[in-house]
């Protein structure tokens, strides 16, 4: 049989242990390994039907399964890898935000945040919204509030999402249209927050409280959203990305998907988790079990998502002990027992979780349910984040197959090596130095699965798999690491979004690596990342990526590939 795609590069790297490596083995602490040295001109390929993977292998071994239509990708010093998965991503909300909204990244002053603001207020009707995103809650001496925006911006409402995506920062107009008083209750652990004299500050926590403010936002058309949402799945993509795990699915991502693949194809897979919100009940959770296997060509909805707390650097993470403000010590279900019944009702139907849980408490806590309830048959449950780990529970991960879903983005891009940002203030140096345990989680046998959070994190994989090995932005060499005892291997970073994203969505017999019979998702690079240094890997040249066995030619291309083209169309495998 006939080939319909084989592309040829100078390695086809594996990802696994050695070359007779059986299986993918999430547990195991991968090794690097020497490659061949330049002088070997030998290419390797991989046969692709039907878009799966048929033969992998010297090109000379695959030159039998050419045919007249097959269609042959030549990436003469390139590499090719198994397809890059994000796992913790919010395409939708993020990318229409991000359109949408002025970028804060990057400020840290009032003055810079003001300066950005101005420039898009310029030439807006004064009652327009302001909208921005990534701010830092750095820029103030003390707690945030919005009391800044009404000299600066007067009359204009304006609302800011801070960095972490679990609060914001509105003007008083804002606060105005939006009916905010202060004495609104919630049923998980959202507030208002209020001043001596019992008036709002303008700084709003959580999401619950958040949406008070986000249902007077101008509404977004549906043409405009999928404009946004295909833009950024583009950019994915173009970085390197086939796959990402979307943990959320509020509205409008079904209408957007849909719109998206009646006009063509998703450039990457969307595997879509919809958020079970706080304090929930039965009804709320048999709507959302409803939804498992909706999907399209390239998106569907599998498995369910919990936020157990909020975050740390506003207070509302739940920890062992209060930080220095006497907060972060209350889960953001207030009923525990709910999330422990809401846990074990999807488990009991098949349905895998992945619980956000940031402090120590937290974390345990989760542990404690999975122990209680077991692994759902299909996918292991998932803790994402785990910002600060105590040492007794790291061999829990391992034992009780419990997924270790980690941002360290968060660590090198949020958190100060000496300690002086808000968040290593409010909980501590002790705590602080358990802070995103890459390594030693991987050394107790846990299964590490690497994601961004964008819009929280850059979405760029290339910059998260450097960042996680330096443990500093790798645009900043002359940054102190945080932690540097966490640094991983690059063999252990791409792992981490390979083999072990695919484990963690229950697709390890599917996705995650190049051997027959699996779905022929691929990453094409300029080089092997496992022979550069970290600085160099963030810049490697993606050349292609492969969804299904489809094929996207990417922009830095130029001269480093020959595509012969076959005699006839080739089939659709999408």
């Amino acid at each position: 049989m006939h080939a319909d795609t084989i592309l040829l590069a100078r390695t086809v790297e594996l990802l696994t242990d050695s070359d007779t490596d059986p299986g993918p083995r999430p547990h195991d602490g991968p090794r690097d390994r020497p490659h061949d040295g330049p002088h070997d001109l030998t290419l390797h390929g991989v046969a692709v039907t039907a878009g799966r993977i048929t033969a992998v292998g010297p090109a000379e071994l695959l030159a039998p399964l050419r045919g007249p239509a097959t269609t042959v990708h030549e990436f003469p010093d390139a590499a090719i890898l198994p397809g890059l998965t994000d796992t913790h991503a919010h395409p939708v909300w993020g990318a229409i935000s991000t359109g949408s909204g002025t970028d804060l990244s990057g400020a840290v002053t009032l003055d810079e945040v003001l300066a950005r603001l101005a420039d898009a207020a310029a030439g807006r009707p004064a009652g327009d919204w302001i909208t921005g995103f990534d701010l830092d809650v750095n820029v103030f001496e003390g707690e945030p509030h919005g009391a800044f925006l009404a000299e600066h911006l007067p009359g204009r409402p304006v609302s800011l999402l801070t960095r972490d995506a679990h609060a914001l920062v509105v003007s008083p107009r804002a606060v105005e249209l939006s009916g905010l008083t202060g004495r609104e209750s919630f049923t998980d652990a959202s507030s208002v927050v209020v001043d001596g004299a019992g008036r709002p500050t303008g700084y709003v926590l959580e999401l619950q409280a958040m949406d008070l403010v986000f249902a007077h936002y101008p509404e977004v058309p549906l043409d405009t959203a999928a404009a946004h949402v295909r833009a950024q799945l583009e950019r994915f993509a173009r970085s390197g990305l086939t796959g990402l795990h979307a943990l959320d699915f509020g509205e409008p991502s079904e209408e957007v998907f849909r719109h998206l693949e009646e006009r063509g194809e998703l450039p990457l897979r969307v595997r879509c988790s919809p958020l079970v919100p706080a304090d929930s009940t039965s009804d709320v959770w048999q709507r959302i079990a409803g939804l498992q296997g909706l999907g399209g060509r390239r998106w569907h909805v599998d498995g369910v998502k919990f936020m157990l707390d909020g975050t740390a650097d506003n207070g509302t993470a739940w920890f062992e002990h209060p930080d220095v403000h006497g907060e972060n010590r209350e889960p953001l279900w207030r009923d525990t027992d709910a999330y422990r019944a809401a846990v074990r009702f999807f488990t009991e139907r098949g349905i895998p979780t992945a619980t956000h849980a940031i402090g120590d408490r937290a974390v345990r806590f989760a542990l404690d349910v999975f122990e209680e309830t077991g692994r759902a048959p299909r996918a292991p449950h998932r803790i994402e984040h785990l910002e600060s780990v105590p040492d007794d529970l790291l061999p829990r991960f391992a034992r009780l197959d419990v997924v270790a879903g980690l941002q360290p983005v968060h660590a090198t891009r949020q958190t100060r090596a000496d300690g002086t940002d808000n968040w290593s203030r409010r909980i501590g140096p002790e705590r602080a130095a358990r802070g995103w345990r890459t390594r030693d989680l991987l050394d107790h046998g846990a299964v590490v699965a690497l994601g961004s959070d964008w819009p929280i994190g850059p979405g760029d994989p290339r910059v998260g798999l450097a960042d996680c090995q330096l443990r500093r932005p790798v645009e900043e060499p002359d940054a102190a690491p945080v932690q540097p005892g966490q640094a991983v291997t690059a063999r252990e970073a791409y792992r981490a979004m390979t083999v072990a994203a695919a484990y963690a969505a229950g697709a390890d017999g599917e996705l995650g690596r190049i051997a027959p019979g699996f779905t022929a998702d691929l990453t094409v690079l300029a080089a092997n990342p496992l022979d550069l240094d970290p600085g160099a890997q963030a810049m490697n040249p993606v050349l292609a990526t492969v969804v299904g066995g489809a094929v996207q030619l990417h922009h830095q291309l130029g001269a480093a590939a020959r595509v012969t083209a076959p005699v006839s169309a080739p089939k659709d495998h999408s």
